[in-house]
Formats: structure tokens, C-alpha cells, sequence
């Protein structure tokens, strides 16, 4: 089949292209060759163009000054290789002379780029990605950002691929990037064989459509990786509940199709469309499901308050653990409680709020609390989503925050976790600093860190580091329960275990 395009350079429509396949892993079965009057090599764009649409092979036919067909240039891509080489461009010959046999030629083609991406270093059964950040924040910054994002995808078993960096003014709004830069990034992304292209920021609703106009490679912006890692953490009701609840705020304002111009318009003569569009049944159906998880959510609120209630009557103090992701909290709740919380060394590994006794020196108890760790930029649909259980902090008397003190960006992740304090107004509660992973530093470096912010250093992974932290707390609990009425009867924990789930 040849199709034959009438128009001003080299402008391919999109109902043409959508006649042939397209994928990342493949060539697009579909080769172009365009005349000109007059005997020019192929430009810049057009080599970008022939990445950027995987076309089979691109060629520019010359005619001669008597009409007859002149110089035939041509040009291919190449298997990914070492030196990163995107494509060959082959020696301009006359037409007649072309030593190139088409069809042959593309099929060993096609089998040599399959196989180069057979040899890339992808798990079997996972996805791989580009990363890509584009901000107007310092290279080290964004550096840093790109590996806490490889980070995020590691902990769901996507391979990254590559990191691309690119620095903007606050003037890029309908792709993110420019348009060029965005094309040498999809051109990146097909050449190397990615299944996905994963931005660090949070890509608007118009700024998803316009990219996803642009090619048909799966894109997902920050926000999408961490509710997709949330989906796959929650395992209570409550969790799953309020993880869905955030998918559908995020996606509602993302729905994208024919328009509203189908839609029943109101009242009035000429006003009456034929009914609903697919894309507002869509729409009705998320609104409702969202207002039925709401009152979900709102019952487990109750709960919340009755169990809440149940523990003041107790009148046991209550410490709840808070920190940065991946800092520690499941492993000192379980070293200090003797409890089996998951606590796998990847980003968000605990979701669901978690409450054990603790008993200290003289019998004296107390419940601790954990929950979900924070991030920098925690996407303020979860923020709203979890508000139930980041309201288990809201009844701490005394907050732990524990702090990886390995961690290359602490003052950032510190920042983080405080910053989300603040905004559900839990920044009043007193505070505990802990250092964990202290045992990751020179032991200098590691007590000049804690006196520098008064914090406890320790290794959860250690029993025998944690005796300051114990005798710390013991100190500070005896000072919260000895204001408080003293004929109140602390209730010991059953013997012989230390910690049982509240």
C-alpha cells in the first residue's frame, strides 16, 4: 500500500499514521520517501522526525533539471549500541543505483533492533522507564529528586532505564518541556526500548493531554507512581478504601475524549442533545463511587473515635511515629514492641496505622503508633484521602520522629515531614528526635550529626543502641503521667509478652 501526501514540507497526518502499528519495541511498518526539486541531504528534522515516529527508513528523491528522478538519500535507525548512535544515513546515490533491497532490508532490520533490546537489563515480567525531570531547581537538586524517584519505582519493580534532567523557565506549560526537547526524550525513550516515560513532576490535566497527543508511549507523572505504590501496599478495608479514593480525585479532572458537545445541554428549543457522551457516563460514574467512598471513610472516622475513646479511658500515653519514608519506624516498632510489622527496606512499605504496647522500667505503659511514612511533595490527593488515619497523630502526647540519618538530602526530608505537620496542624505536639541507621556513618560524623540537632542516634536493626532512646522516653513519659491525675491505675500489659496489638 502507498500513500501519497500533498503539502508543505514534510507533515505527516495523524490519520495516516494511525493506519499503521505503533509501539515501543517495534518499527512502525511504515517507510517514507519524499521528492524535492531541489538536490538537498536530509536535515536535522528530518532525522529527528525519523526517530521520533520509528518510521521504517526515511529517504529524500531529488529530481533532475530534465525531470527524471536524480539522488536518492537515505537513512535508518540503528539497534541501541555503545555509542548511543540513533541512526545511520546512507550514501546519497543515484535512484537507479540504489543498492538497497527494501523489504529485506527492513525485516534484518527489525530483528536486529529486537535483539538488541532482548540483551538490555530488564526483568523478566517488569517495566522499564525513563525518568524525567524538568524544573527550574539547581542540577543537584534535581538529581537528587531523580533518585528518590528511581527509588519509587524500584520499590514496584519498574527497571530504570535512564535519567534525563532538563532545566526550564516557569514559562513551559503545555508539554512541561518544549516540544523539541519533549521529542528527543520520546525518541530516547523508543530507541532504548522503555515501556514508559515517568515525569518527577505533576503533569496538569492539559498538559497530560497534550503529550499523550504526541505519541502513544505510556506516560505517568510522580503523583500516579505513588498512588499505584499505595494500591499495592493497602491491605486493610480502610486502606484500600482510601487509596481508591485518591485515584478517582486524581483521575476525575483527567478524563479526556469527544467532548461535551453530545451532551443534554438543558432546557430550551435547539438545546436537547441526543444524551450523555461516553466521557460524562465516565464522569457521573467516578462522582458517585467518590461520594460513596466519602461516607465509607467517614464510618471509619466513628471507629477511630470509639477505639480513641477506649484508650483515653485507659489513660495510657500515646506515641506515634513519624518520618520520612523508608527512615526505619516499622523496624523500631517492631524491635521495641517484639511485633512482625512488614518492614522491607523500600519506600512505603507501611501503610495501614499499626498500635502496640509498650511497657517501660516500674510497669510503666504506654501505646505506640505507627503509620504511613511522608514524602517530599506528598501528593495532596492522599494527603485528603488519609486524613482518617494521619488523625490517629492528632491524639499523640508525644511524637518520635525518626530520621535516616544516611539519607544525602536530611534537612530536606526533615523539612518534608515537618512541613506536613504543620499543614494538619500537629506541629503543637512535643517531639522526639531519632537518627536512625546511625551505624551507616562514621561513629564522629555520627554523634557531631545528633548534637548538632539534639536528636538520639541509633540502629533499629541493633537492640543494644537503643538504651538511650529507652531511658530518653522512660524520662519523658514519667514526666507527662506525673501531671497528670495520680490515682489513675496504669493497666500492666498480659505477661509474658511485651507488646500486644490495641
Amino acid at each position: 500500500m502507498q500513500e501519497i501526501i500533498v503539502g508543505t514540507d514534510m507533515v505527516l497526518s495523524p490519520i495516516t499514521l494511525s493506519k499503521f502499528r505503533a509501539g515501543p519495541r517495534s518499527l512502525r511498518g511504515l517507510r517514507l520517501i519524499r521528492t524535492q526539486l531541489q538536490d538537498r541531504p536530509l536535515s536535522q528534522e528530518d532525522l529527528t522526525d525519523l526517530g521520533y515516529l520509528r518510521l521504517d527508513l526515511i529517504g529524500l528523491l531529488s529530481v533532475s533539471q530534465n525531470g527524471t528522478p536524480g539522488t536518492l538519500y537515505l537513512a535508518h535507525l540503528l539497534p541501541l549500541n555503545v555509542t548511543g548512535q540513533l541512526c545511520e544515513v546512507l550514501k546519497p546515490t543515484p535512484l537507479q543505483e540504489c543498492p538497497v533491497v527494501f523489504d529485506q532490508f527492513i525485516k534484518n532490520l527489525e530483528t536486529d533492533l529486537q535483539g538488541a533490546l532482548k540483551h538490555h537489563a530488564v526483568t523478566s515480567g517488569s517495566e522499564s522507564a525513563i525518568l524525567v525531570s524538568a524544573s527550574s531547581l539547581g542540577r543537584a537538586e534535581q538529581e537528587e529528586r531523580l533518585a528518590e524517584l528511581a527509588d519509587l519505582a524500584a520499590s514496584v519493580g519498574v527497571t530504570v532505564i535512564d535519567k534525563i534532567a532538563q532545566r526550564i523557565g516557569d514559562g513551559h506549560q503545555r508539554y512541561l518541556l518544549g516540544s523539541g526537547k519533549l521529542k528527543e526524550v520520546l525518541i530516547q525513550t523508543l530507541h532504548k526500548g522503555a515501556d514508559m516515560i515517568i515525569f518527577d513532576q505533576t503533569l496538569t490535566p492539559a498538559q497530560a493531554r497534550a503529550i499523550a497527543e504526541m505519541t502513544d508511549i505510556k506516560i505517568i507523572d510522580r503523583t500516579q507512581l505513588i498512588l499505584d505504590i499505595f494500591a499495592r501496599r493497602a491491605h486493610s478495608r480502610e486502606g484500600k478504601v482510601q487509596v481508591e479514593l485518591a485515584q478517582l480525585r486524581y483521575l476525575l479532572p483527567r478524563l479526556s475524549g469527544q467532548g461535551t458537545q453530545l451532551s443534554r445541554l438543558g432546557g430550551g428549543i435547539g438545546t436537547r442533545g441526543p444524551g450523555e457522551t461516553k466521557l460524562e457516563t465516565d464522569r457521573r460514574k467516578i462522582r458517585d463511587r467518590i461520594t460513596h467512598l466519602e461516607r465509607e471513610i467517614e464510618q471509619f472516622s466513628k471507629h477511630q473515635g470509639q477505639r480513641r475513646a477506649r484508650r483515653e479511658r485507659q489513660g495510657l500515653p500515646v506515641l506515634s511515629f513519624v518520618g520520612y519514608t523508608n527512615a526505619g519506624k516499622s523496624t523500631l516498632l517492631n524491635i521495641l514492641t517484639e511485633s512482625h510489622v512488614s518492614a522491607e527496606n523500600r519506600l512505603f512499605e507501611t501503610l495501614d496505622t499499626t498500635s502496640r504496647r509498650l511497657r517501660f522500667p516500674q510497669d510503666r505503659e504506654v501505646i505506640v503508633t505507627d503509620t504511613v511514612g511522608f514524602i517530599r511533595d506528598l501528593p495532596k490527593e492522599l494527603v485528603g484521602a488519609f486524613r482518617t488515619t494521619l488523625e490517629e497523630l492528632r491524639e499523640a502526647d508525644l511524637l518520635l520522629h525518626v530520621v535516616d540519618a544516611s539519607a544525602p538530602d536530611i534537612d530536606v526530608q526533615m523539612k518534608a515531614v515537618l512541613d506536613i505537620l504543620e499543614e494538619l496542624a500537629l506541629d503543637k505536639i512535643p517531639q522526639v528526635l531519632i537518627f536512625n541507621k546511625c551505624d551507616q556513618l562514621p561513629p564522629a560524623q555520627a554523634e557531631a550529626l545528633c548534637r548538632r540537632y539534639d536528636a538520639i542516634g541509633i540502629c533499629a536493626l541493633n537492640a543494644s543502641t537503643l538504651q538511650p532512646l529507652i531511658d530518653h522516653l522512660a524520662t519523658r513519659i514519667h514526666t507527662m503521667t506525673s501531671t497528670q491525675e495520680p490515682d489513675i491505675p496504669l493497666q500492666p500489659a498480659p505477661d509474658p509478652a511485651l507488646a500486644s496489638p490495641i
